[in-house]
Formats: structure tokens, C-alpha cells, sequence
């Protein structure tokens, strides 16, 4: 309790006494923060959304209506796909179905249809949307009744490529950023730490340990990286309540039930601790050169 008194004595006497250098490594903690928190929320909401897109990425097994399938032979063939490793789920779809479908999307093209034509199908959704193609290789050649497998393969690939890319740049925007911030912050704290390079030569003389002297520097690091998680969360909340309600007003797509980012309180905890990490890393490890006295 007595070192721990002492260490928080002398952490803050020397944020008080390094005022400038403190509000330099707050500010680089905050826009770190602040710009790593918009990017965990980008990431988490566009993996969301590329999710959301590939399941739609269907397997469609159509009968033949001439002559019709009967019921034997969709019966087969419906055990026939669920036996697959890549099925997830099976949907039949009747020619009424259909119709329904037709009327609802495209009314201009069905209102002087006369007689239904539309088949009967299995909308089959695969575990992955990367295992399509074996889904739809499983059912060639074509069972008895079935008249063609589609699964718009042009379409498929589009987007899964694009979604697959998305991912992958937002991913590395991300990293990128925390490596980014991460060094800014502890260059920040090196300045800070410089400038008293002296104070530390003297304690190490007088015999104090290493991590004596750590002690209040990381700890000086921590409060730092707390205030400037707090006020990047601050901004964040700010910019959720202002912004995306904009946001949300010109876009469709985020009324959609299943696209949502992370949600803000565990974005809110991984900042606070990635900034405490930061701080006190920071501190600890640009501490060591001015350790060798």
C-alpha cells in the first residue's frame, strides 16, 4: 500500500509537472482511439453485412412439368439434398408459391398471365456460401424429376469475390491503424519520458530497482491511455446519437434486422483496454534504454 501510494504520488505529480507532454499523449491516445473505434465499427458492420449478402447465395432445384414430378420423386430428391455435408437448410417452393413470389416483385409481368408455368423448386441454402459449387456438382448428373440446378453462378462469384475483398481491406485497415496508433503513442510518451531522463538517472544511482522506477511512469501511461479512451468514447457516443441517425435516414440497407456493428459497449471496453495496454507498454518499454545507467 505504502509503494503503491507512492507510485500514484508520483504519477500524478509528474502529469501535473509535464503538463504539455501529458496533453500531448492524451490527444494521441483520443484520435487513436476515436479512429480505432470507427474502425471496429466499420469492420464489424461491414463482416455484418457481407453475411447478410451471401445468404443469398441459393442452390435452386427445379421440376420438370412435363411430365410433372411427382411427389415420390421430389420426396427422393429432398432426402437426397439433405444428405449432403454442405446442406444447411431445404425450402420447397410451390409453382402457387412462386406465382405469389412473381406478383409481389414484378406484378407488371405476371397481370395478363393466363396459366401458371412457373416449376416447383428447392431453394437449398448451403452451410458456407463458398461451398456452393460442390452443393450444386453433388446433383449432376440430375436426379429423376428435375429439369435444371441453377445457383446464378456470374452472380455468385461477383459476390463472393467483392464481400471476400471487403472484408479482407477493412481487416487490414484495421491492423494497420492499431499498429499505427500504437506507435504514435508510444513515440508521444518517449518525448514525455526524455525530457525527465535525468530524474530517472538519479533514481537508478541512489539504488532504486527498475521497476521502482517503471512504476510511475506506466502508471502515468495508464491514466493517459484511460482519459484518452474515455474522451474517445465520449466522441464516439457524440457521433452514434448525431450521425447515424443520418445515416441510417439514406440507407435501406441498416434497417436490415441482421447488419448491425458490434455493439458500442463491448467496442467502448476493447478501447479502454487496448488504451490501457498502450499506455503502459508504451511507458515500460521506452523506460528500458533510460534503465542502462
Amino acid at each position: 500500500m505504502p509503494r503503491a501510494k507512492l507510485f500514484f504520488s508520483e504519477a500524478f505529480r509528474s502529469i501535473g509537472a509535464n503538463i504539455s507532454t501529458t496533453v500531448a499523449a492524451t490527444m494521441t491516445v483520443l484520435i487513436g482511439m476515436f479512429l480505432l473505434g470507427l474502425f471496429i465499427a466499420l469492420f464489424s458492420w461491414v463482416n455484418s453485412w457481407t453475411d447478410h449478402v451471401r445468404k443469398d447465395v441459393l442452390v435452386k432445384v427445379f421440376f420438370q412439368q412435363q411430365p410433372e414430378a411427382s411427389q415420390a420423386q421430389i420426396n427422393a430428391v429432398n432426402a437426397k439434398i439433405q444428405s449432403f455435408p454442405e446442406t444447411k437448410t431445404v425450402v420447397f417452393v410451390s409453382k402457387e408459391q412462386a406465382l405469389e413470389r412473381m406478383k409481389a416483385k414484378y406484378p407488371e409481368l405476371v397481370k395478363n398471365l393466363v396459366d401458371n408455368q412457373l416449376p416447383d423448386a428447392f431453394e437449398v441454402t448451403p452451410k458456407d456460401a463458398d461451398m456452393v459449387d460442390e452443393l450444386a456438382a453433388r446433383l449432376s448428373p440430375l436426379p429423376a424429376g428435375v429439369e435444371k440446378v441453377d445457383y446464378a453462378q456470374k452472380k455468385t462469384e461477383r459476390i463472393l469475390s467483392v464481400t471476400n475483398v471487403i472484408k479482407y481491406i477493412f481487416l487490414l485497415g484495421s491492423v494497420i491503424l492499431l499498429i499505427a496508433s500504437t506507435i504514435l503513442i508510444a513515440n508521444t510518451i518517449r518525448l514525455s519520458i526524455f525530457s525527465r531522463r535525468r530524474e530517472v538517472e538519479v533514481m537508478k544511482l541512489v539504488g532504486a530497482s527498475n521497476w521502482f522506477v517503471r512504476g510511475p511512469f506506466m502508471l502515468e501511461g495508464v491514466i493517459c491511455g484511460l482519459i484518452g479512451a474515455i474522451a474517445a468514447i465520449i466522441l464516439l457516443i457524440l457521433a452514434k446519437e448525431i450521425a447515424l441517425p443520418v445515416i441510417e435516414g439514406h440507407s435501406s440497407t441498416f434497417s436490415e434486422e441482421d447488419v448491425h456493428a458490434l455493439s458500442f459497449p463491448l467496442t467502448a471496453l476493447i478501447l479502454v483496454v487496448v488504451a490501457l495496454a498502450v499506455g503502459a507498454a508504451g511507458s515500460g518499454i521506452t523506460l528500458r534504454r533510460f534503465l542502462r545507467v
